[in-house]
């Protein structure tokens, strides 16, 4: 089960910050893993 809300808003910004920027498919995958996570979604 996913720790929902675990990142400091701080965290969360820095993220999305750095998903928009990064070219990485792989980096970019792992990031926006992180932020579902910590809004609580889980795969399907």
């Amino acid at each position: 089960m996913p720790a929902k809300n675990h990142l400091t808003s701080q965290q969360i910004e820095k993220l999305q910050k750095a998903l928009k920027r990064e070219e990485n498919g792989e980096i970019r995958e792992r990031i926006l893993i992180i932020l579902l996570l910590n809004d609580g979604k889980t795969q399907a």
